[in-house]
């Protein structure tokens, strides 16, 4: 009887042991997937790609827009350029504005619609609703009123950050000239691929 009893306690305590077993595996399991879950949405960058950015000959970012590109100077459009735009871009728009306005954030410049090819516009971008030196853009409306640049132009006093903002869009945008931003930011949505940010600063002296 003895030797019975000692042999069930054997088999009982196998029995646990590889109960015991199976839970660790499946915590260990359930605790693996999902990492793997996460790893196989996670979108690697081109080897050797180039970082998305916008530069100006004219300025550096963060320093001072010469008094040319303003309502102090001939107010026209530094030249801009950039490099590492995503392969899948169709088109760009640039957007301009000024988050130190008095009244609250203002709009100098909405350019849309560039072919994605593009690598650069010109100085001094015609102030036309489809000037012909912006490889193929549309212009929207700014806070002056007109579907064109206008520059840097702040009151007194300290100076004044000045965005420009570039998108890499997937499309071309069912936009007519004359666009608002709030427009030209809702027709964007879902739509962007990349961003990059140059920023220039100007005081009225």
């Amino acid at each position: 009887m003895r030797l019975l009893v000692l042999l069930f306690a054997i088999v009982v305590s196998i029995t646990l042991s590889a109960c015991g077993g199976d839970d660790e595996s499946d915590r260990t399991t359930t605790t693996a997937s999902p990492a793997r879950s996460s790893a196989a949405v996670t979108v690697t960058p081109k080897e050797g790609a180039m970082e998305f950015t916008l530069t100006s000959d004219a300025f550096t970012d963060g320093e001072s827009i010469p008094a040319r590109f303003t309502c102090d100077g001939d107010d026209v459009s530094p030249a801009l350029k950039w490099q590492g735009v995503p392969d899948e871009a169709q088109s760009l728009a640039l957007i301009m504005d000024d988050p130190d306005a008095p009244g609250g954030t203002y709009t100098h410049w909405l350019i849309y619609n560039v072919r994605g090819q593009a690598r650069a516009l010109p100085e001094g971008v015609e102030k036309t609703d489809r000037p012909a030196n912006g490889e193929g853009a549309v212009q929207g409306s700014n806070d002056f009123g007109d579907n064109a640049y206008g520059g840097p132009c702040p009151p007194g006093g300290n100076a004044h950050h000045y965005n420009f903002r570039l998108y890499a869009l997937d499309g071309i945008l069912d936009l007519d000239p004359g666009a608002s931003k709030e427009s030209l930011l809702k027709a964007m949505e879902g739509r962007i691929l990349g961003e990059t940010t140059l920023t220039g600063t100007y005081k009225r002296r």
